[in-house]
C-alpha cells in the first residue's frame, strides 16, 4: 500500500508514527491529513532513508536544495558536496536536476548518500540525451519518456516533478498573453515547444493514468510542475499561470483518488502585494493539497542577491500557508552555484521556514525564539549558539570580539548588562 491508500484504511504506518512524534501531532490527526491528500510523505518503497519528513497542513514549513551537473559541469564529486553542504545546514529534501555527464550515476550517488528525501525532474535526463546527439526536444519520443520515468522511480526516486498541466490548450491560451518572459520553465518550455511542433497533446496529460501507475507502484508522490510560473513579477497572476493551476488542482484529484500522493508546485516571481492571494488561490483550487514553491521572488532586480529576495517572499508565503519553500541561493539567474551559494541559500531558506512556522503556530516555533531572547538577557552564549539556524557562522562572528562576556557593538555600555545592575524597586 502506499502511505495515503494505508491512511485511507485508517492505517497508521510506522512512517506516520515516526513523523507524527517528531512534528508534535497527533498521529491519527496526522493519518487523516495523509488520507485527505493535505499532507505528503514523499518516500518511495525502493529508497531508504533517516529522515523521513512530511510535508503540508499543520507541519512545519520544509524546504528543498536543488543541485545537479550541467553540460558545463559534469562533476559527480562536486554535486556529492553540494548535497553534504546542503544537509548540513538544515535542508529536508535534495534535488537533482542533472542535465549533464553520467545522469543515472548522479542519480545513484546522490540517493546512496542522501540522509533526506530525493526528488527529480525525469524529463531532464530524456532532453540531456537527446542534447547529447543534437537531436532537438520536441523529437522526444512520448514513451520513452515514460520508461525514463519508470527508471527513475524505480531506482528510488521520492518525488517527481511533471509539467502535466502543460497542455495543448494552454500552450494555446499562453500564446496569446503578452507576457514579458513568456515560459521561464525548463519543463514547461520543452513541452510546449514539443506541443507546438508536433501539434499533439502533452503526453504526461495524455497517459496520466499511465503516470499514475507509475507513481503508485513506487509510491512515488507526484510533484505536479508549473510550467507556466511567472517569471517576471509582471507575468505574475496571470490567465496563463492560473488557467495550469486549476488544471493542476483536477489532476491532484485524480492522483488522490488512484492512491498517489500530490503536491502543486507554484510561482515563481510575484510582487510582495499578490503573494498571499497566490497561496490562497492554490489552498482553494486544489483541495489544500500541499503547496511547493520556488521563492516566490518579489522584485527582480536583485541578481547575486535572490537568496534574500526569495527569503522574503517566502516568509510571507509560508506564513499565508506554502508548505514547501524551494530555495534560491545567490548563483540564482546567473552561474550554477558552488558549494558556499547552496549554504547561503540554504539558510536564507531555513529563516523564512522558521518566520512562517511562527506565524502558523506550529509547535516549538515561537518556544525557540522566547528560549533565544532569554539567553540573550542572560549572556549566555553557548544557549545562543545552539538555538542559532547557523550556529558555526553565530560563534565565527562571536569569536571576534576582545571580551568573552560581551560583544564589541556596545563594550561597557551593554543595555543588558547596565540593566541587570538595577535596583529592585
Amino acid at each position: 500500500m502506499t502511505q495515503i491508500e494505508a491512511a485511507k484504511k485508517g492505517i497508521i504506518t510506522d512512517v506516520m508514527k515516526k513523523i507524527a512524534l517528531d512534528e508534535k501531532i497527533d498521529a491519527e490527526e496526522l493519518r487523516n491529513l495523509v488520507a485527505e491528500g493535505k499532507v505528503v510523505i514523499p518516500k518511495n518503497k525502493n529508497h531508504n532513508f533517516p529522515n523521513v519528513m512530511g510535508i503540508g497542513k499543520k507541519l512545519r514549513t520544509k524546504i528543498n536544495a536543488n543541485i545537479g551537473t550541467s553540460i558545463d559541469c559534469p562533476s559527480i564529486e562536486r554535486e556529492i558536496k553540494k548535497l553534504h553542504v546542503a544537509i548540513k545546514a538544515g535542508a529536508d529534501s535534495i534535488m537533482d536536476l542533472s542535465t549533464g555527464g553520467d545522469l543515472q550515476a548522479i542519480r545513484k550517488a546522490i540517493l546512496e548518500e542522501s540522509t533526506v528525501m530525493v526528488g527529480a525532474v525525469p524529463i531532464y535526463a530524456v532532453a540531456a540525451k537527446l542534447a547529447e546527439k543534437d537531436i532537438p526536444t520536441h523529437k522526444m519520443d512520448p514513451e520513452e519518456l515514460l520508461r525514463s520515468i519508470e527508471e527513475q522511480c524505480k531506482e528510488g526516486i521520492d518525488y517527481i516533478t511533471v509539467h502535466c498541466g502543460v497542455t495543448k490548450e494552454s500552450v494555446e491560451r499562453m500564446d496569446r498573453t503578452d507576457r514579458v518572459c513568456g515560459i521561464v520553465s525548463r519543463g514547461g518550455s520543452i513541452l510546449a515547444d514539443w506541443i507546438r511542433k508536433n501539434n499533439k497533446e502533452n503526453p504526461l496529460f495524455e497517459y496520466y493514468d499511465d503516470l499514475l501507475s507509475i507513481a503508485y507502484k513506487y509510491d512515488v508522490t507526484l510533484s505536479l510542475g508549473d510550467g507556466f510560473r511567472p517569471g517576471a513579477i509582471a507575468d505574475a497572476t496571470d490567465r496563463a499561470q492560473i488557467d495550469e493551476l486549476i488544471i493542476l488542482g483536477e489532476l491532484a484529484k485524480r492522483a488522490r483518488e488512484k492512491n498517489v500522493q500530490a503536491m502543486i508546485e507554484g510561482p515563481g516571481h510575484v510582487p510582495i502585494n499578490q503573494i498571499e492571494a497566490n497561496i490562497l488561490l492554490e489552498k482553494r483550487l486544489c483541495d489544500e493539497a500541499p503547496f511547493y514553491i520556488l521563492g516566490p521572488l518579489p522584485t527582480d532586480i536583485a541578481p547575486g542577491y535572490d537568496h534574500i529576495t526569495s527569503a522574503i517572499g517566502g516568509a510571507i508565503a509560508g506564513a499565508a500557508g506554502a508548505d514547501f519553500l524551494c530555495y534560491v541561493t545567490p548563483a540564482e539567474h546567473l552561474c550554477l552555484p558552488d558549494e558556499e551559494d547552496v549554504h547561503q541559500g540554504v539558510i536564507a531558506s531555513k529563516i523564512a521556514a522558521h518566520i512562517a512556522d511562527i506565524a502558523k503556530g506550529v509547535p516549538g516555533a515561537f518556544e525557540r525564539d522566547y528560549m533565544m531572547s532569554k539567553y540573550r538577557k542572560e549572556l549566555n552564549w553557548e544557549g545562543m549558539f545552539s538555538l542559532a539556524i547557523d550556529p558555526e557562522r553565530a560563534r565565527e562572528k562571536f569569536q571576534k570580539n576582545r571580551d568573552i562576556e560581551s560583544c564589541t557593538m556596545c563594550g561597557k555600555l551593554c543595555a543588558v548588562k547596565i540593566d541587570q545592575k538595577l535596583p529592585t524597586i
